[in-house]
């Protein structure tokens, strides 16, 4: 299986050739729909000898919608696939061989555990999920994988709203729902609710304004409460994102003593457990709503300081020599001068909770041409039934 959710097979001269929908070990009939010198793309026709691995997908939209890609596979099979499309991006892309990976920890529940849906307007009206396969937005009557709540205030939303890109559902653990506009218009619309559902704009620097009611959403994350603003990150999974922590925290072995130097800290849900467990956190952060997220969130918690920028804008103002060094970038990674940065602190523990593992293999690279060694890789099925999950890996000097 690849990177991506295609299954690879091989043609006659030995080519790799990915297949969507595919599950390894089966015998398939392919249309070859992109071919290169080294690589074909194809479109699966007939399964001719199926894995016993084979289902039938939940949902009637499988195969059109692109938000997921692995229906068609057991949910064992799902999560057994990930160590090997670790083990190959971090060979491949990263040139690290030898690596062990841990088995993965699943995800409970694995059918409408999604607290978060992001649907976009479909030509002729409605609203719908993004097709890659047809190149546009099409409508969608059900999801199976986002929660009963979420699916119903969808159904009742009736939004004609000129300029909308993106309407972003969510549910708290409170289960006050919210709806978060964005639109080419950075002026708030007049809009008003006909049922209990706040409202807010997401700015395109990522900051919002509220519109209807109460804008902020509340999560609640190994027995303790976060407020997350409209354009912060928001797990789709509370118990996965206790998953998380858990394994970073395993994976550190603080002793209490250590200064952490902690990069993308958004509102504090790594922040406020790496706190309890060390003696200095020194967190990083760029976007301004969720700095204010994290001063509510980690109140009264006081071996924490603040900073709000780049990463590679402040590490080389801070006047710390950290001791472990956490950072869980957004999926395109770290940039090459915030690597830079990070290795001139030479820090003898860096973990790196990644969401891609293309980029961390990369990023990967850096670290281990600097003298970083993987030392453990531990994934996590945050999303099952779609190609995405986390990692949490240590690397020692």
């Amino acid at each position: 299986m690849a990177n991506g959710g295609a299954a690879m097979g091989f043609d006659a001269q030995d080519r790799p050739i990915f297949v969507p929908f595919g599950i390894p070990g089966e015998t398939v009939a392919v249309a070859l729909e992109e071919q290169k010198n080294h690589y074909a793309r194809g479109k699966l026709i007939e399964v001719l000898a199926a894995s016993h691995s084979r289902v039938e997908p939940r949902c009637p939209h499988f195969g059109v919608c692109s938000g997921c890609h692995f229906q068609h596979m057991a949910y064992e099979a799902q999560t057994a696939v990930l160590p090997q499309i670790i083990a190959d991006q971090l060979k491949r892309i990263g040139g690290i061989e030898n690596i062990t990976v841990n088995k993965t920890v699943p995800h409970e529940p694995t059918w409408t555990y999604r607290a978060e849906v992001q649907l976009s307007p479909v030509p002729g009206g409605g609203l719908g999920f993004w097709s890659s396969s047809r190149r546009q937005v099409m409508p969608i009557e059900t999801c199976p994988i986002i929660r009963e709540e979420l699916l119903n205030l969808w159904q009742d939303v009736d939004l004609e709203l000129p300029g909308l890109r993106k309407l972003t559902l969510r549910i708290g653990d409170d289960d006050a729902l919210l709806a978060a506009l964005e639109i080419d218009d950075v002026e708030p619309p007049e809009l008003e609710a006909d049922f209990p559902v706040s409202v807010a704009m997401v700015l395109p620097n990522r900051s919002a304004a509220s519109l209807v009611g109460d804008p902020y959403s509340v999560q609640t994350i190994n027995g303790r409460d976060f407020r997350v603003s409209p354009g912060c990150y928001f797990a789709p999974n509370t118990g996965m994102r206790t998953a998380v922590i858990q394994s970073l925290l395993s994976l550190a072995n603080l002793q209490g003593s250590e200064t952490i130097l902690e990069g993308y800290s958004g509102g504090g849900t790594l922040t406020a457990f790496l706190a309890e467990a060390a003696a200095e956190i020194v967190a990083v952060e760029i976007n301004e709503d969720a700095i204010n997220d994290a001063i509510v969130n980690l109140n009264h918690t006081e071996n924490v300081s603040l900073y709000q920028g780049w990463l590679e804008d402040v590490l080389p103002t801070l006047n710390r020599q950290p001791d472990v060094i956490v950072v869980e970038p957004p999926t395109k990674g770290l940039s090459g001068t915030a690597v830079d940065h990070l290795i001139a602190c030479t820090a003898p523990k860096l973990l790196y909770v990644s969401a891609d593992i293309a980029t961390l293999a990369r990023d990967g690279k850096r670290l281990s041409k600097a003298g970083y060694q993987l030392a453990q890789i531990q994934p996590i099925d945050t999303s099952p039934h779609t190609y995405h999950f986390h990692t949490v890996s240590l690397w020692q000097l």
